[in-house]
């Protein structure tokens, strides 16, 4: 990343001061959105709400003062060097508001405002004509037509989505706005943490490469999701990802897939598609990986930021119940992990402990019999993830009157900082009474999921088994 990127970047997530030009009293507005998600940390709140905590200045020649904060005229009229503008006025008028942020030497200008090469040429020369002064003046320029920006760690959020979700290691950077909002407001909910989620828009200028050369660089990043639609220099884009996938995962969910939804794309971001099989062909060859929905998208996402990698397929299941361990093992099949068999000598230690059920499996999926307490198996998990030929282990959990979830999930929480180098994966079925073993799971970085679906795509992802 060269320093005039890095600066920007640096602008745009840790600012020291902010500017909203078009910020409204009214409520029906985004420019009170954006004003209200600064001074407040969010428009809608949630427990990860708190104000920003940098200097904040509603630009609006029409009112003296909204949300108790003095309006200025002009962004010209702020008082000190201003790192990021956040622009929310009528496209038409766009082009004269950036010429004033060149006046003021603005460092990075997010520029909210639709109505500019989504629309057609007219709105494109519009947008040429607005990153070209923006590029005279050595600015930087996030969108147009963006929701924001958000770095949950630092209570920014210059945007207007509904609320802030947790401070986390997941960066999502997504060419849909309306997208981006909708999964801020689902992963309140599901608990689900960012370290930066970023609104693409129109791309005129930063483009989704730029993001990634910055999160590559980004100690709160651990993974990086992706919504795209299309992608306007694909050279750049794979070089850059080739070099991030060395050091962090990324997770990409394309849209336009089949030919209704290419066409659908360039109404939506004056974005150009492409061919779904080259898309896919050409992300695995630079080690991206590809998700089927949005649930899969974090879903996969989690399980990186958290979980070791190995080179290797070799996979145990465990499990109390037959039947799911059944469907695991097919599962792992259709995905290309090997549901290995076990060695004489596994099956001799389990033998040896004389705390396995007569009627065990001996077999791989390991059948603990739907009657297994957590010693069961605490000496199942040590004994096959202990094995050289075993790469990481799926443990499932189904309930039974006698299941004990907080302490099977205690179990698999202490054999994995016993093994930390292998990856783990856990099904712990059922609803509320499995919920306090999920939330010991949850709280100790273990991947937890309701179907065995899921738990498997993940595992084939730690293996990289693309």
């Amino acid at each position: 990343m060269d320093d005039n990127l890095r600066k920007a970047m640096h602008a745009l997530t840790n600012p020291h001061s902010v500017a909203v030009i078009g910020a409204s009293d009214d409520q029906n507005k985004v420019g009170f959105g954006v004003l209200k998600s600064l001074i407040e940390g969010c428009f809608f709140k949630s427990y990860n709400c708190s104000a920003f905590a940098g200097n904040v200045y509603p630009i609006n020649p029409h009112k003296s003062e909204i949300l108790g904060r003095k309006c200025l005229a002009r962004v010209q009229d702020v008082p000190e060097d201003l790192d990021l503008a956040v622009i929310a006025v009528p496209s038409i008028v766009v082009a004269q508001v950036m010429r004033d942020c060149a006046e003021k030497k603005v460092k990075a200008v997010i520029i909210i405002s639709a109505g500019f090469a989504e629309l057609g040429e007219k709105g494109k020369q519009m947008q040429d004509e607005i990153i070209e002064i923006a590029k005279s003046a050595g600015i930087r320029v996030m969108g147009p037509n963006v929701l924001g920006i958000l770095r949950p760690r630092i209570s920014l959020n210059a945007s207007f989505a509904l609320s802030m979700p947790e401070a986390g290691s997941i960066a999502f950077i997504s060419q849909s706005g309306a997208l981006a909002d909708s999964v801020v407001d689902w992963a309140i909910d599901a608990r689900y943490s960012f370290s930066l989620l970023v609104s693409l828009g129109n791309s005129a200028d930063l483009d989704v490469s730029d993001f990634l050369e910055f999160c590559l660089e980004d100690d709160q990043t651990k993974a990086i999701t992706l919504y795209l639609e299309g992608i306007k220099d694909g050279k750049k884009f794979l070089r850059i990802a080739r070099e991030v996938t060395k050091k962090k995962p990324i997770i990409l969910l394309k849209g336009g897939r089949s030919s209704k939804g290419e066409k659908a794309i360039a109404s939506h971001t004056g974005s150009l598609a492409g061919s779904f099989a080259v898309y896919e062909a050409a992300m695995k060859q630079a080690g991206v990986f590809m998700a089927e929905s949005v649930e899969d998208l974090f879903d996969l996402a989690k399980a990186l930021s958290e979980q070791p990698r190995v080179n290797g397929k070799n996979i145990a299941i465990i499990t109390n119940g037959g039947g799911v361990g059944v469907l695991t093992a097919d599962y792992c099949d259709m995905h290309g992990l090997n549901v290995v068999e076990l060695d004489p000598q596994t099956i001799s230690k389990l033998d040896a402990s004389k705390k396995m059920h007569p009627a065990y499996s001996r077999n791989n999926p390991l059948d603990l019999v739907g009657d297994a307490l957590p010693e069961r198996y605490e000496i199942a998990i040590n004994a096959l993830l202990s094995e050289k030929y075993i790469d990481g282990a799926i443990i499932i959990q189904t309930l039974q009157t006698m299941t004990k979830a907080k302490e099977d999930a205690e179990v698999v929480v202490n054999a994995h900082k016993l093994f930390p180098n292998k990856p783990v994966v856990c099904v712990f079925m059922g609803g509320r009474y499995s919920a306090e073993g999920i939330s010991v799971l949850r709280q100790n970085n273990i991947p937890d999921y309701n179907d065995p679906l899921k738990a498997v795509k993940v595992m084939k992802v730690l293996c990289g088994v693309i």
